[in-house]
């Protein structure tokens, strides 16, 4: 039997204010885990369970107001133990840009270690092995504030590195990540699990990383209520739903088939991708019942509201350029991902659309209903594309800043010297519409979880009812039911007319919800067109720098499958739905 790296026993904690005084519930109440050494393991749970508040716990971030906790053999509330446990216990942040603390990439791998009193040479050896683990040693010269969302992920891994630990604790490490990074980053955590016997402890809300793990625990509400392995925690979907979770794209998928098919998945077959997709082709054969025909509703343009003309920008004085010579229109009442690996040129792009860049070359022109032509490069034209270009940063809480939400969603309203009576009740349906509930209103914005706090800064723009929203990773680190609600607002804001512009790395949601996708790769457009125009094939995806949708890559093997034992079998084009794509693939069955 393996012994215990972690052991969490009973433990309650509550957050308290500067005065001693508890605030809200138990983030921790009677909780209870073992977490064995040299395991990969994933704690899932909705925003507010207290799954970063066990992490924070487990490092000595924090200390339990009861109960036992054992990391490594020391337990946490040993004085003498702190800091030990500390050294052996390495903590990577959803945002890397929290934990950079050196200008120069080898300076910050350096600081762990440095402070720990590590002499050289064996300084010099632990960054230059840890750089060339992550593959980051050619870049050590580079100033750390240069390098892409993804390479500063491995760069916080390299600091972890360096500091030589027994325990690794990620805390939604890949939620910032493109799918190219995501997957080398994921990659190096299991190499780095296999070949050093590191004990990690992932926080995720993504169920495709989770079901890469040994073993999964489920929290709510402070307490753990499911652990086990992946198969054994998704072979109750009712139950992982009910905890405000989803299943991994394929688990989902092969239950769509098997109740279309009248058959009950077990166990068994969702041990493994093979078996899955074993199970996904069988089921499929033996369905009877024809379901209705998969259908996409497919929008047709409004007017054009934007138009970016031949726009480039360098940050370097054009040695290098973010973005060159970008061309794209964009229209009214349409949803428009755009899409491409970190450090494409994305945030560049959307930052120049209204005017937070003004253009070193080229033009962004907004067109309103009266035909009027607004330009970001004349300074008098800026504040009023700005009423008409709301955007939402990646980071939500870096644009809140005031006392309470409702002054923070009013602050643009104010500014224009609204009336008091239109501010309140303006205030209310924005909040309402981005579903920020009345009793969150007089709260500081800084008490709120992060997936509130990216709705109070979507009021903050709705509210001042733009004609195009802006939107930054919109749902990065929300939980699967945020998500959920997330994209149901975006959707009800097409329905009203708003235009939204995504940026985002999750392919699955550009592929599901946008009516067009725009694909960057090294600063320029490579494709621009429908998710099906885009996603065609998995060769047309890997010569556009991007990924296919997990749910995309998945039904082909599936197709591939089907058709090898059925080979009059003719399917339709891919539809981004789950529940259209299992429909799709049966039909297509039964119909050859």
């Amino acid at each position: 039997m393996m012994a215990s790296a972690i052991d969490v026993t009973n433990v309650s904690f509550s957050y308290k204010s500067d005065e001693g005084q508890v605030t809200g519930k138990k983030a921790l109440d009677n909780i209870s885990l073992e977490i064995a050494e040299g395991s990969y393991c994933a704690v899932l749970g909705p925003n507010g369970s207290g799954k970063s508040t066990l992490a924070k716990i487990i490092d000595v971030l924090e200390f339990p107001d009861e109960g036992k906790i054992v990391v490594l053999g020391n337990e946490v509330t040993d004085e003498e133990s702190i800091y030990g446990i500390r050294e052996r216990c390495s903590y990577v942040f959803q945002n890397p840009d929290n934990q950079i603390v050196g200008t120069i990439v080898e300076e910050d791998v350096a600081f762990g270690p440095e402070n720990m009193g590590i002499p050289l040479p064996e300084l010099r050896n632990r960054v230059d092995d840890a750089l060339k683990y992550v593959g980051l040693y050619e870049l050590r010269g580079r100033e750390a504030a240069s390098l892409s969302g993804g390479q500063k992920q491995k760069l916080a891994i390299a600091g972890a590195l360096a500091m030589k630990p027994d325990v690794l604790i990620l805390d939604e490490a890949t939620a910032m990540l493109d799918p190219v990074s995501r997957d080398e980053f994921l990659d190096l955590i299991e190499k780095m699990n296999r070949e050093k016997g590191i004990t990690v402890l992932t926080i995720t809300h993504d169920m495709n990383e989770a079901a890469r793990c040994d073993k999964i625990f489920v929290i709510e509400n402070g307490k753990v209520t499911m652990s086990g392995t992946a198969p054994e925690i998704f072979s109750h979907p009712r139950t992982v739903r009910n905890a405000g979770l989803d299943l991994p794209f394929d688990v989902d998928l092969l239950y769509e088939i098997a109740e279309l098919a009248e058959v009950t998945v077990e166990e068994k077959d969702i041990r493994s991708r093979d078996s899955i997709i074993d199970s996904a082709v069988r089921f499929a054969l033996m369905a009877k019942t024809m379901p209705k025909e998969p259908i996409r509703k497919v929008r047709k343009p409004g007017r054009k509201l934007l138009e970016i003309s031949s726009l480039s920008h360098s940050y370097d004085g054009g040695n290098n350029y973010a973005i060159r010579d970008i061309n794209l229109d964009v229209y009214q009442g349409e949803i428009l991902a755009v899409v491409g690996k970190s450090g494409c040129g994305k945030t560049t792009l959307i930052s120049h659309l209204n005017g937070l860049i003004r253009p070193q070359s080229g033009a962004v022109r907004f067109f309103d209903k009266e035909g009027n032509v607004y330009s970001t490069d004349r300074k008098k034209d800026v504040a009023r594309i700005r009423r008409s270009v709301g955007l939402v940063f990646q980071y939500p809480e870096y644009q809140l800043f005031e006392e309470t939400v409702e002054r923070d969603i009013a602050y643009g309203l104010i500014k224009t010297g609204a009336s008091e009576v239109n501010i309140e009740g303006r205030v209310k349906a924005a909040a309402s519409l981005s579903g920020v509930s009345e009793d969150v209103l007089s709260q500081s914005p800084f008490e709120l979880s992060g997936g509130q706090k990216r709705r109070v800064a979507l009021a903050g723009v709705l509210v001042m009812k733009p004609d195009i929203m802006v939107l930054d990773e919109p749902a990065a680190g929300l939980d699967p039911l945020g998500r959920r609600d997330m994209f149901e607002t975006i959707l009800a804001l097409r329905e009203t007319g708003t235009t939204v512009v995504i940026v985002s790395h999750n392919m699955d949601e550009a592929a599901r919800y946008a009516d067009r996708i725009v694909c960057i790769n090294d600063g320029r457009i490579v494709s621009c067109g429908s998710p099906s125009e885009l996603f065609e094939s998995e060769e047309k995806a890997e010569r556009l720098g991007i990924s296919m949708p997990i749910l995309y890559g998945f039904s082909d093997e599936i197709k591939k499958r089907i058709i090898k034992e059925r080979p009059g079998v003719r399917f339709n084009p891919p539809f981004p739905e789950a529940s259209m794509e299992a429909r799709s693939i049966v039909r297509s069955v039964l119909s050859c």
